[in-house]
């Protein structure tokens, strides 16, 4: 068996006509299926003032599902560190950890009252000619998200989750805290020890998330940690982001070398018609959220075609709709292979929206079957 292992990363995705309770109950009971299934990990994301995301605080939503399996992996993907301090992370998962020890990861992102805004990092090495790589998993062009900045929602989002007069801690410094905290070594300018209970000493695996090859990758990098690269959120990026943190890793106590895994946006179906049927509402579900109006109930198939699309919108998701893999079993197979080649992810992370709950296990199910079939492991090293 190879050691290319499957993830699941859930949003806790509210379809149309559904409620925020159905879209929790639904995503409990996919991991316990993902962990029937033998998937090894179960991310949730965190997400705000989005009428179809109800995944608005992963530790609260990982308690309820950690009391709901037993040996799955469960982690964050990721907690937005923008509008949190260390202490309180460090905090919530240590009362997990005491609860339900050793099995959960800390993943770690950057937004969530910082304003987004554009990065520089420099150009991947792996050539990418016609927008592909040599083994042709598809870059697309990079997206602006410079229209984001003067958004009203996105202000709003800010000034919500921050406190009057507050600002977001450096990352960088951040992040020493989080680790110090949970290591028991935090000492204060002034030389003030600080020991968190529950928190100090909690069995996390701690990982970075980042969407290009800037300051998450970086800070992943200096400090071996573990990385997630975000194909399914920035696919023009996604080169650049695991190249950059390998040329930044240091073996650490955590790690002796880098470990990646990158996500992708996946629906599978018996054939390749169905799934396509499927994944019908991703187009409009994704502009909601690139027009920074708010991630909207998933729609049906037959809500999304009702959608009048502009050019606008479609230059919109183009991006996001070209880099979905969609298909039977053996198509969405060879994608995600093409997809760990071109990065050399260690894992891949999968995440799936349908409308219909079942469809939505099924194509995990199918994927998971297929994986097997091809000798290769789902549950992490």
């Amino acid at each position: 068996m190879s050691d290319l292992t499957l993830g699941v990363l859930d949003l806790v995705p509210v379809p149309s006509g559904a409620t925020a309770a159905d879209a929790l109950r639904n995503s409990v009971d996919l991991a316990r299926e993902a962990e029937r299934l033998g998937y090894g990990r179960y991310w949730f994301a965190e997400h705000h003032l989005n009428p179809g995301v109800a995944g608005t605080s992963p530790a609260v939503v990982l308690a309820l599902t950690a009391a709901a399996t037993s040996t799955i992996r469960l982690g964050s993907g990721a907690v937005q560190l923008g509008h949190r301090t260390a202490l309180s992370t460090v905090e919530e998962f240590g009362l997990l950890d005491a609860v339900h020890p050793g099995r959960f990861d800390l993943g770690l992102g950057r937004s969530g009252g910082r304003p987004p805004g554009e990065h520089s990092a420099p150009p991947p090495t792996t050539p990418v000619v016609d927008g592909r790589t040599p083994n042709g998993l598809l870059i697309p062009p990079r997206f602006s998200f410079a229209h984001l900045l003067g958004s009203p929602r996105v202000a709003l989002q800010r000034r919500l989750l921050m406190l009057p007069g507050a600002d977001s801690q450096d990352y960088a410094e951040q992040i020493d805290d989080l680790l110090a905290l949970l290591e028991g070594t935090y000492r204060s300018p002034e030389g003030v020890e600080a020991h968190v209970v529950p928190g100090e000493g909690a069995d996390l695996q701690v990982w970075i998330l980042g969407s290009s090859g800037g300051q998450s990758a970086a800070v992943a990098g200096r400090r071996g940690l573990r990385f997630a690269a975000n194909y399914h959120v920035s696919p023009a990026t996604v080169l650049e982001a695991v190249e950059g943190y390998r040329a930044f890793f240091q073996p650490s106590e955590h790690l002796d070398k880098s470990y990646v895994t990158v996500s992708a946006d996946v629906v599978v179906a018996e054939d390749d018609a169905t799934a396509s049927e499927l994944a019908t509402g991703y187009g409009p579900w994704v502009r909601s959220i690139r027009t920074a109006e708010g991630a909207i109930p998933f729609p049906t198939p037959e809500e999304a075609r009702a959608h009048p699309w502009t050019e606008e919108d479609r230059a919109l998701v183009r991006d996001r709709l070209d880099t979905q893999f969609t298909g039977s079993p053996a198509r969405v197979a060879d994608e995600l292979e093409r997809l760990r080649e071109a990065t050399d992810a260690d894992e891949l992370l999968i995440t799936t929206i349908t409308h219909d709950h079942a469809d939505r296990v099924r194509s995990y199910a199918l994927l998971a079957e297929e994986w097997r079939r091809r000798g290769h492991t789902l549950g992490p090293r």
